[in-house]
């Protein structure tokens, strides 16, 4: 396997900073773009760091200037084009005096996104549902990225996946939603109760119209506590009040004091 002429085993990672723009289709009806650098490049994949959440398994579109020995595709193009699997994503805390193009000394926290490069074209069940995840399954036949294949899905009852089951409380905790426009700030929120909680999951109340894929901020000012969490579902139950259908993503919810 070949770039340009060159053996393609450059699997160590390459500090590039080179400022790339990242797309994200959270839901049909929403996506939003940020600009950020690498912190580390191979042929096979990235990282960088975004001030928005995401979650393993999401599909990101990244362009950048990719050097030509890198590629895999688009050798004469300014722009390389390519579409990457979230592999992982951790908190990182901003340092002081961040480079070019980033904000600078807000102390604001930032998420490390790792990514796998999975080719030019998205996965042909993504654009029906942008919110599907994905895990790697092999490299392709020409061993030139990697491919995906769709995870195991959200039930068809919109219920929270399994894991989020354990300890699942009926009560209601005060909680407030926010939902988060293209830019990053607040577009529209609510102050609600819970239907059910456990440390993965809820079942909150609401009037907001999200659709499936979406992130949100739950926040408790009794837990003084903010958690990202991600809407697998919205429904509407037997009372005709609508339930937001949410699995957490960046940590669980303490149910010390609930129990």
């Amino acid at each position: 396997m070949t770039l340009d002429g060159k053996p393609q085993r450059m699997r160590e990672r390459i500090k590039l900073y080179l400022p790339v723009r990242v797309m994200c289709r959270e839901a049909v009806g929403f996506e939003w773009t940020e600009m950020t650098r690498l912190l580390d490049v191979t042929p096979f994949g990235a990282a960088f760091t975004l001030s928005r959440q995401t979650e393993p398994g999401r599909l990101l579109h990244l362009t950048l200037a990719m050097p030509r020995q890198l590629r895999c595709f688009d050798h004469i193009e300014d722009q390389y084009r390519v579409w990457s699997l979230v592999r992982h994503v951790r908190e990182a805390k901003q340092p002081q005096g961040a480079g070019v193009g980033l904000p600078k000394g807000t102390g604001l926290p930032r998420f490390e996104i790792g990514v796998a490069f999975v080719g030019k074209n998205p996965p042909k069940s993504f654009n029906a549902d942008p919110s599907t995840r994905y895990e790697i399954e092999s490299l392709s036949a020409d061993g030139s990225w990697w491919e995906a294949r769709e995870k195991d899905s959200t039930p068809a009852n919109g219920a929270v996946p399994p894991r989020a089951e354990a300890t699942r409380l009926s009560m209601p905790v005060e909680v407030t939603v926010e939902v988060l426009s293209e830019k990053g700030e607040e577009q529209m929120s609510e102050q609600t109760v819970t239907e059910n909680i456990s440390r993965r999951g809820a079942a909150v109340l609401t009037t907001l119209s999200v659709e499936r894929g979406r992130f949100v901020r739950l926040t408790s000012s009794h837990h003084q506590l903010t958690i990202t969490a991600v809407v697998r579902a919205r429904r509407t139950g037997t009372d005709g009040i609508a339930r937001l259908h949410v699995e957490f993503v960046d940590r669980q919810w303490p149910l010390e004091g609930l129990e």
